[in-house]
């Protein structure tokens, strides 16, 4: 690097760059989100999503990634850089753009005594309290997202346990577009795209006949992703 463009870079002014995680989960036909009490100046004691400084030798994906499993015990669940936050007074701190990552996780999966070492609390997404600086911006980009996504990806597998029932399914696809769906359409299409393996098995926990449990079916799914399959699932 010649000495001009060396001055270049120590007369600028700096700032930070900071990665928030939205981390989505869903419990009980209700989709959740994970948040904590913020620790530091200003707004202490605020909730907040989940977060950190990107450390001067790490990219942004592994930064978020360090988040997540610190917070959570997780370290291979979906995650996907939704966008970046940069406006000038959005952190009156100090000057700090922050990389946005939204995740999904299996409520059952994670680490709950370290989530609850850090603060950190479930809320269902209609009972949201109010977040700090543009965090609530970003829970509200990140729900676009995922209903874009999961109307032409099986994204939604990523929130449910690796066995689960129709109506499980539908619950949860109900609780991302939040509206009902016609029980036989869903179904039919369901059926239809070919990604799903019945068990031999029942969930009795809400019937006495109880409901078939199923599987997703991976290896079909990437076959049918390089043959240029389009889903669409509701």
């Amino acid at each position: 690097m010649t000495p001009a463009l060396k001055d270049l870079y120590v007369q600028k002014d700096k700032m930070y760059v900071a990665t928030d995680c939205i981390i989505f989960g869903f419990d009980a036909g209700k989709l959740k989100l994970l948040a904590f009490k913020r620790r530091v100046e200003p707004f202490l004691g605020t909730w907040s999503l989940i977060g950190s400084f990107v450390r001067m030798e790490e990219d942004v994906s592994v930064a978020a990634k360090r988040v997540l499993t610190e917070i959570t015990g997780l370290d291979n669940v979906f995650m996907e850089q939704l966008k970046a936050y940069g406006l000038a007074d959005r952190d009156p701190g100090y000057r700090c753009v922050s990389i946005a990552q939204f995740a999904l996780i299996r409520i059952d999966d994670y680490d709950k005594e370290l989530t609850e070492k850090h603060g950190a609390h479930w809320f269902d997404l209609e009972e949201l309290p109010e977040l700090v600086l543009d965090h609530s911006q970003m829970v509200e980009d990140a729900m676009a997202r995922l209903k874009r996504k999961a109307r032409y990806q099986p994204i939604g597998f990523e929130l449910l346990p690796e066995k689960f029932t129709i109506p499980q399914l539908q619950s949860l696809y109900e609780a991302i577009y939040q509206k009902k769906l016609d029980d036989r359409n869903f179904r039919k299409k369901l059926m239809t795209l070919g990604l799903l393996i019945k068990l031999n098995e029942k969930d009795k926990s809400s019937s006495r006949r109880g409901a078939f449990l199923y599987k997703f079916d991976y290896d079909n799914y990437q076959k049918l992703v390089k043959s240029g399959y389009n889903f669409e699932i509701a």
